[in-house]
């Protein structure tokens, strides 16, 4: 059985029966169910799959990058590799939040909601945009990294591997130990791929027997226009971008069905992280020297299933509370969300607090988002899933500009 074909049957799995647990709640069982398994034994397998997953980010985006940047000729390259990456992070993203608008307003998914059913929310407060600037660059490397703190890993490995170029041969030897450390941490990645169908059915099992299957019954109409959205960007505006670029959409999708259907298992783009570098480098050859700056900069920054979330949320609040936006404050939100997605990267629980910051921003009730926040674990699945093929995808586009694309590994089915 291949590896696809077993993810698909531990999430089917893990939904049905996670679902079924769920319905038969009130059985006098249940709570020795509930206390042994889904509390118990399949939640403590589950975590120790995402911490075992986890456990390779920081080597891994740290050993990749500082090896990337030793393969790049110059650091007139590394600079056009890295303002190209950004800059389509940010187009995708913006052009996310615009279609998540524009439909969301079309289906009215927030019409006839009943306001009541919303309680009290107190979101997070982000920081300045000037504490996010300054917080990029590390005091401390090795606090960074048991912090989990990606910018500032990113900045030092960048460092780091530019002063291993500029030494030039003298440097040979500690670019071997890295490239020799990078295949060690690729064999563990190995290691986790082969136990991911168990850590994926207890992940998915836990989500569906603690809220149920019947959850999105409440929020119907917002959950298919969002999941309809997200869907949309991923295989409808990549798969533009992919062809303006001569590449196959289809063969791209082919070979990241495996990290998607990871990404939707997990719902975080940083536990997929080592599966999407390792994706993007053997499967769509891609060069190291894109691949170990795009993949985790995209990481960090590339927001787009949360933009579409914060698009999808805004009408549906706004709707909800009989509020009408007028053209500017569309605009307003497309803007805030955009710039947002970059000012609080790397913050936890960005999602909530960017969807704070856009509300506030036109005037609408933050306590809204309580009326979403049920539903918003499992759509999260599938924003995760979105945003780690728009790692892949920018991943492609660049790597093809700078002439770093194996286009026969990329074509090769």
């Amino acid at each position: 059985m291949s590896f696809t074909l077993r993810i698909l049957l531990a999430m089917f799995l893990g939904i049905s029966l996670g679902s079924l647990t769920n319905a038969f709640q009130s059985f006098f069982l249940f709570e020795l169910v509930s206390s042994y398994l889904v509390t118990g034994l399949f939640d403590v397998i589950g975590q120790i799959f995402i911490n075992l997953l986890k456990l390779l980010v920081v080597p891994l985006v740290f050993v990749s990058l500082v090896c990337g940047v030793g393969q790049v000729s110059s650091g007139t390259q590394l600079g056009s590799i890295g303002f190209k990456s950004a800059f389509l992070y940010m187009l995708t993203t913006s052009f996310a939040i615009c279609s998540a608008l524009l439909i969301a307003s079309f289906f009215s998914p927030g019409a006839g909601i009943n306001i009541e059913s919303a309680s009290t929310f107190s979101a997070p407060e982000a920081p300045s945009l000037k504490d996010t600037f300054i917080n990029i660059f590390p005091t401390n490397p090795i606090s960074a990294m048991s912090e989990g703190n990606m910018l500032q890993i990113i900045v030092f490995a960048l460092l780091f591997g530019y002063g291993l170029l500029k030494i030039g041969e003298k440097g040979e030897k500690i670019k071997n130990f890295f490239e020799n450390l990078y295949q060690i941490i690729l064999q563990i990645v190995n290691i986790v791929i082969l136990i991911s169908p168990i850590g994926v059915f207890c992940l998915i099992f836990n989500i569906f027997a603690t809220l149920g299957i019947e959850i999105i019954n409440d929020l119907l109409e917002y959950f298919l226009v969002l999941s309809f959205i997200l869907v949309f960007h991923a295989f409808f505006t990549y798969s533009i971008i992919l062809s303006l670029s001569k590449l196959n959409p289809y063969i791209f999708f082919i070979k990241m069905r495996e990290t998607m259907l990871f990404a939707f298992s997990t719902s975080s783009s940083s536990a997929t992280m080592p599966i999407t570098l390792k994706t993007v480098e053997e499967k769509l050859g891609v060069g190291k020297s894109v691949s170990s700056f795009c993949v985790p900069l995209g990481t960090t920054i590339n927001m787009d299933g949360t933009a579409i979330m914060q698009g999808v949320a805004t009408v549906f609040i706004a709707q909800a509370f009989s509020i009408d936006l007028s053209f500017s404050e569309y605009l307003m939100v497309i803007l805030t969300a955009t710039l947002a997605s970059i000012g609080t990267a790397g913050v936890p629980g960005v999602g909530l607090i960017m969807l704070a910051m856009v509300l506030q921003q036109v005037g609408l009730p933050v306590e809204g988002i309580a009326l979403i926040i049920g539903v918003d674990r499992l759509l999260d699945m599938i924003r995760t899933a979105v945003n780690v093929s728009g790692d892949a995808m920018v991943s492609c586009i660049v790597a093809k500009s700078e002439n770093e694309l194996n286009e026969a590994t990329f074509n090769k089915v």
